[in-house]
């Protein structure tokens, strides 16, 4: 498994989460407290995703340093 390429396609989908909620608030009949949820948990699930990319970089970093 490639850590970036599963994180990075995390952030996409938090990202595209987040925007299909922001649109469905402007409807009429838009259940604002659901919403509301959706878009913490998309805003969460995008800052893990950051974590894990900023991990792997890390260690990578240390691993290219070790072999230096």
């Amino acid at each position: 498994m490639d850590a970036l390429s599963i994180a990075s396609a995390g952030l996409t989908r938090a990202t595209d989460r987040f925007t299909a909620s922001a649109v469905r608030m402007v409807a009429p009949d838009a259940d604002l407290g659901r919403e509301v949820v959706e878009q913490v948990q998309a805003k969460t699930d995008f800052k893990a995703n950051l974590a894990v990319i900023k991990a792997a970089d890390e260690m990578t970093g240390t691993l290219l340093d070790m072999l230096a």
